[in-house]
């Protein structure tokens, strides 16, 4: 990967020799692995067999969890929020692991839609809940800084899982728990 960040900064026209980009392949090498740490992780070891007995049904939210991607179409970043809910079934889960799954899926080469997506699908299958809801929104770099250089748009994304889906009360209040 180091060779491959040289050959780029070679072909926009820079000096590999230059002080301040001798070693830059190696960070921007360094910098990529961290960026998509998320391949190198599995559910398992993010739950980490968090999962606690609860006889709780109403609605569990995390709200405002930052998160960073990159964009699997330009590999520019988008940088935002994610709204957690979920309605327990006797299980509930560790509150940090929600964050991490919501890391683990936006650390990896994405769109915004399906990372909301995947992010659902997963605390879904984790805690059996009786309805899921994850709305994200997001800036993305490659619409602010490229494209069409729009510095004040973001884009909202959802997936409603079961009651969140099928009972609008349950979709309002989710809604109206996570405004400010």
């Amino acid at each position: 990967m180091e060779k491959s960040f040289a050959n780029i900064i070679s072909a926009i026209g820079e000096d590999l020799n230059r002080p301040g980009l001798a070693d830059t392949p190696a960070r921007a090498a360094k910098a990529f692995e961290f960026l998509n740490r998320g391949y190198q992780q599995s559910l398992d070891e993010v739950v980490n067999d968090a999962l606690f007995p609860s006889d709780n049904d109403e609605m569990v939210i995390v709200k405002d969890i930052e998160l960073y991607s990159l964009c699997e179409h330009h590999l520019l970043p988008f940088i935002g929020r994610c709204h957690v809910a979920y309605l327990p079934t006797g299980k509930v889960l560790g509150l940090s692991k929600i964050a991490r799954i919501v890391d683990m899926f936006a650390r990896r080469l994405q769109i915004q839609e399906n990372l909301t997506k995947q992010i659902a699908d997963t605390i879904q299958q984790v805690t059996g809940a009786s309805g899921v809801g994850v709305i994200i929104e997001a800036k993305h770099m490659c619409m602010m800084m490229r494209g069409v250089e729009k510095q004040n748009s973001s884009m909202k994304t959802s997936v409603m899982l079961g009651h969140f889906r099928n009972k609008a009360h349950t979709r309002a209040e989710f809604l109206s728990l996570i405004r400010d």
